[in-house]
This record gives structure tokens, sequence and C-alpha cells, in this order.
């Protein structure tokens, strides 16, 4: 009753009490009011003091220097800071770590610019209408060629820069560019076919060098820049951003010892020997090649690992050539489901021993062709390529342990490497090879599982397909035909088109008249006599 009463006469007659409440209610609705003004003011405003000091307390921070593991030979110490120790708060601060990547590895990428001399033998226009015995001379001519290529430079003190070896090939003459626009000649310290990686060497002195990273760590998805000179002198120096799409990568015919970081960076021709750069601002990989149906990027690019590359260069520089093992087997097939059960395997792995040299430490060892090798120290054996890679990346003298497959049963041998004869590494050069092809009158590529597919080969089938063969020439005539495989030289086996090449290129340099070759065709073995 008395708040009903007391609410009534507060309403029809206020009295000075009354008025007092409500000119307080008044007050706080105003103050409550304006407090809300400002704290939706205030509350930005603090939100930026707040990242502005966390951005200046982290910049403040001291961050841990690394000194760059390089060969005793090239060792440069270079303070950094490392993805992990700049602060990201913002867009903007990933956008300028990226600058500051590319502007710290810029200087330390080189622009290789070769030239060659090439003598080309010129048929006498006069012999197709004269039937005279003067004008049937062939005429020599000579024609300058220019290459263009990157490099990266890995030692400040001693000028050592790495390259790839089809850049600086043959090449009479090379010529270093720097980021700032000297030039200087560069000599060859030493290069590698089988890998692919060559060393030069400068004379100059403060020259940035670039740390170089561990390989073995670098994961899928990982952001990696590729710096270089695609295309042309004018556009050096370009940077092209991406991310690691694979490791591992073989089986793809540009060399004989092969496993890639795939890239979707922008690659191009003229980025061959320039830098796969990590966040860290450490060279990963030496940019070589791109998978392309244009001849241009897409998206496709392939780098040689930086732990690779130390190894070779390191014994480039050491011993001016690289020693790899040798374990003196050839292949007899992947283990696929069909052959892990026709072997009483539990499930397919690892691949067949086809043949074993006699005398060879696998042979010492108790290795047998039929054996499948499982392991190698432990780790699964994806391939034979694979697995021959592993053994010619292992020191001569090492011993190693095969996990081998043999009646039923698991076996461990442990196998002393011998020492690869370097004759068997050495890869002709592009040049080299289209004279081979223009005196044996047809052309050779590696025998891929698509062409084995569409010559119904078995997956063990090891050789060099005929992809091209002049009608007119000897080795047609003598039965050699467009879409042959060959498989021997004169009983040497053959896997490889590069093998192929070079075992004939050694029979013509030893005056052999002709050669036997061993060839499939339509499922069938058959022989064919070429001449040299």
């Amino acid at each position: 009753m008395h708040g009903k009463c007391g609410l009534g006469i507060f309403m029809r007659k206020p009295d000075n009490i009354s008025r007092f409440f409500l000119l307080t209610i008044s007050k706080i609705q105003t103050y409550k009011t304006s407090m809300n003004n400002i704290t939706k003011g205030i509350i930005p405003a603090l939100v930026i003091i707040s990242l502005f000091l966390g951005m200046h307390l982290g910049n403040d921070q001291s961050a841990e220097t690394k000194v760059a593991e390089l060969p005793d030979a090239v060792v440069d110490s270079t303070e950094r800071k490392k993805a992990d120790d700049v602060p990201i708060f913002s867009l903007r601060d990933f956008n300028n770590a990226i600058i500051d990547i590319a502007e710290n590895a810029n200087p330390t990428v080189v622009t290789v610019t070769t030239k060659q001399t090439v003598r080309q033998q010129v048929r006498n226009p006069f012999s197709f209408f004269f039937n005279d015995p003067r004008f049937d001379r062939d005429q020599e001519r000579e024609f300058l060629r220019q290459g263009l290529g990157s490099g990266v430079i890995v030692s400040s003190e001693n000028g050592y820069i790495i390259t790839n070896n089809h850049v600086i090939d043959n090449a009479d003459e090379i010529v270093v560019r720097l980021y700032s626009g000297d030039e200087f000649d560069a000599k060859v310290v030493g290069s590698d076919p089988g890998s692919d990686v060559a060393v030069l060497q400068i004379e100059a002195d403060d020259l940035p060098a670039v740390p170089m990273g561990n390989s073995d760590d670098i994961r899928v998805g990982e952001m990696v820049l590729a710096i270089g000179s695609p295309l042309s002198e004018d556009l050096a120096h370009t940077v092209s951003k991406g991310i690691i799409s694979a490791t591992g990568r073989s089986h793809l015919g540009l060399n004989q010892f092969e496993n890639y970081i795939q890239t979707d960076a922008a690659i191009n021709p003229g980025n061959s020997g320039g830098a796969l750069i990590n966040l860290d601002g450490e060279l990963i990989g030496i940019n070589t090649a791109i998978a392309s149906r244009s001849g241009g990027n897409q998206g496709i690019g392939f780098a040689i690992p930086i732990n690779m590359v130390k190894s070779v260069m390191e014994a480039l520089i050491v011993d001016g050539r690289v020693a790899r093992g040798y374990l003196g087997i050839w292949e007899g097939g992947e283990v696929d489901r069909t052959m892990a059960r026709a072997l009483g395997m539990s499930s397919p792995r690892g691949f067949v021993v086809g043949d074993v040299e006699q005398g060879g430490p696998a042979d010492k060892a108790g290795l047998k062709s039929g054996d499948v090798i499982v392991k190698k120290n432990g780790q699964q054996v994806r391939s034979f390529i694979d697995f021959r890679v592993s053994v010619a990346n292992t020191p001569p003298g090492t011993e190693v342990e095969l996990e081998i497959f043999r009646d039923g049963e698991s076996k461990t041998l442990t196998v002393e490497l011998g020492e690869l004869d370097a004759d068997a590494v050495s890869s002709l050069g592009s040049d080299e090879i289209e004279e081979l092809n223009e005196r044996l009158g047809f052309s050779v590529e590696d025998l891929t599982d698509n062409i084995r597919q569409q010559l119904r080969l078995r997956s063990e089938v090891q050789g060099a397909f005929v992809n091209e063969i002049n009608q007119t020439s000897r080795a047609y005539r003598q039965g050699l035909r467009q879409g042959d495989v060959i498989t021997q030289v004169s009983n040497q086996p053959v896997d490889s088109a590069d093998q192929f090449y070079n075992s004939m290129s050694t029979f013509i340099q030893s005056d052999t008249d002709a050669v036997l070759l061993r060839i499939i065709r339509q499922g069938r073995n058959m022989y064919v006599a070429v001449e040299l």
C-alpha cells in the first residue's frame, strides 16, 4: 500500500526530495551515455597502443645469430635473423619480411653468360648440281653460341660460385655479372655431370655470400623464393615466390643421380644455377630444370638439394673430382603386387637384383641374382633409381647394411662399397649428342613407364628407345627401326639414353668399325649390327 501511494504522490506532485532523485537519475543517464561514447573511442586506441608496444618490445628482443655450416674450404659466418625471430603482427609485417629475405639474398645471386665457338660441317651446295669430286667436300663453318644462366656466391673469401654443369659445359668463355653490375671472368674449379653441379671462382673482394641451410629439414608446403636470370640478361635477379611441392623427385631423365626438390615458384630458362631460398634466408637448393610442354614456366620446377650440392662442391674443391660409391649390380625389376606374390613376399617393396658383377663389391658380400633388396642401412628402398643415387652419394670404402629377401627369408648382408668408374658417370653434352645422332643416323631417349605400356613391355625391361631414325642411314639399312628398344651394346647392358650414348662414344674413340646392338621389337629379342 505504501509503495503504491508513494509512487502515485511522486508522479503527481514532486516535492524537493523527488526533484533530487529526478536530477540524480538524469545525471547518471547522461554519465552512462558519455562513458559509452568514451569507451567506444578508447578501446580501439588501447588496441593500437598494445600492438605498438608489442611490436616495439618484439623488435627490441635480441635474436640469436646462427653460423652457416659450410665445408671448411668455404666457411663464411653471417649474422641473420631466422624466420622465428621476426615478429609478424600484420600483413604489412609479413610483406616486409619477404622483402627483407629477397633484399639479403639477391646480391648473392649472379648472372652467368657463356660463349662457345662451334664448328659445323656444311654441305657444298654445288654438289647437288655438278657431278664433280671437287664439289663433294663439305665445308666447315664456325659460329658463336652464347648461353645464359645463373649462379650463387657461397664464399666471400674465396670467390666460389655454385651453378649447373649444363650452364658452363663446353664453354670457351665464362663471364659472371654481380648484382652491382660488375663483371668478372670466371674459371671452372670443377664440374660433375652426374649431379649437374659445377663450381666457378672469381677474383673479387667483399663478395656477399649466401648462408646454406639443411635440405634434409625441408617440408612440403614450405614457402620458398627462387632467384635468377630468366630468359634474358635484362631480367636478371628476378624473384619469384612459391612453395615446396614435393621432395625426392627422380625418374626425370635429367642426369644420372636425381633427387630433386619440386617447387611451383616460377622458374624459366636462364634460372638454371640460381638460388632456392627458404624463409630463414638460407640456400636450400640450386634451381636446375623445369617440366614444361611450352618451354616456359608451368608451375613445375626442380632444384638440386643443397646437401647434395655441398658434398659435390667440397669434393670438387678439395680433390677436383667426385668419388662415388659402387655396388656392382643391375636391376632386374621393381617388385609390384604380382611379383611380390610370386616371390612369397607379404607386400611389394624393393627391387629384384638382375645381374651381379663378378668380383664386384656385391658379389664379394654374397649378393645373388634374384635377391630382393628391401632396405639400406635400415631405410626402406623405394625404387632402384633412388637406391642407386643413395649408393653413389656414399663415399667408397663405406660399409653398408643391406636387408634382402631370398628364398622366403629375410637376411642382412654387409657390403663395402667400391668406387664408381668416372667414365661410367660422365655424361655427354648436347652438342656431342647431336653429333652422335647425325653420325649414327638415329636418336634415342629414355625408356619410360609410358613407353613400356605402349610397347607392352614388362616393367623390369631397361633400355634406350629409338625415337627417330633417318631412312637413308646405314643403321636403317642394317635393320634398325623407330620404336626399337636397345638393351645392349656389344654385350654391355643399357638402362638409359645417356648410357647408350656414352657407350657408343667410347667405341667410336677406340676406332671400332661396328657394334652389335641387342634390341626388342614387338616383344622379340633381335640383333642389329651398326657401322660407326
